[in-house]
């Protein structure tokens, strides 16, 4: 089942890259497996998916120790300052920087191990109260602050849009933060690509390709509904 889902999810993402006149490869697809078993994400793996996205880090950790060492892991989930030391070096991308005290912790930890951390500044692009990230208006200040930092590269942005019934109503989140980048790349920042446009889930995720996602995070639409009693 779970290889079924991936091959659908995948066609998706090829039709809505032909319908944006996008190039396929310019889009990859994450599976976010928090709280899966070891064995959904194995059966991921035999479906051809390479990068997989976590919440937690002791659930990153543990999972990247077992796991084929070919997988690209992706954290894309709140991560606090404390635990930026146990998955720098295992992390391929961290999606969720949301503030510069944040950032200054990752960069602590990158020299410290002779590391350069890639990073997205993560954008609350819809205002929610209920979700982290810069707003609009401060990220560019934002990114040219930590991009003065030692041991990190910022390869573009993220955003959590709002859950919605209809996904064309998140259009505008996934189109306001492309012009974003759009605008911060204007800016030619030493250090500073907006190459990465990580946006986009189960719901939204066609709409978000259309709009220039590169990194989509479906979770749901590859494992089914996420088991709460296993976080």
């Amino acid at each position: 089942m779970i290889c079924e889902n991936i091959e659908k999810v995948q066609a998706r993402i090829t039709e809505a890259c032909s319908r944006a006149g996008r190039d396929r490869e310019n889009v990859t697809l994450i599976a976010v497996s928090k709280t899966k078993p070891i064995p959904d994400l194995e059966e991921a793996y035999r479906g051809g998916v390479r990068d997989f996205g976590e919440n937690k880090v002791q659930e990153l950790v543990e999972k990247a120790e077992v796991l084929p060492k070919d997988i690209r892991w992706h954290m894309i989930g709140h991560l606090q300052r404390n635990k930026v030391k146990y998955i720098v070096d295992k992390v391929c991308l961290i999606h969720s920087v949301d503030s510069l005290r944040l950032a200054e912790e990752i960069s602590k930890e990158a020299v410290k191990r002779q590391l350069i951390v890639n990073i997205l500044v993560e954008v609350n692009v819809a205002g929610e109260e209920t979700k982290f990230g810069s707003t609009t208006g401060d990220a560019i200040q934002l990114v040219e602050q930590i991009a003065a930092l030692p041991g990190i590269c910022i390869k573009g942005l993220m955003t959590i849009a709002p859950f919605v019934e209809n996904p064309e109503e998140n259009r505008k989140y996934f189109s306001k933060l492309r012009q974003l980048a759009v605008d911060i790349n204007d800016k030619n920042i030493d250090n500073v690509t907006m190459h990465v446009l990580s946006m986009g889930m189960t719901g939204d995720y066609e709409v978000a390709v259309e709009e220039g996602a590169t990194l989509v995070r479906v979770g749901t639409g590859i494992f089914g509904e996420r088991n709460y009693s296993a976080v």
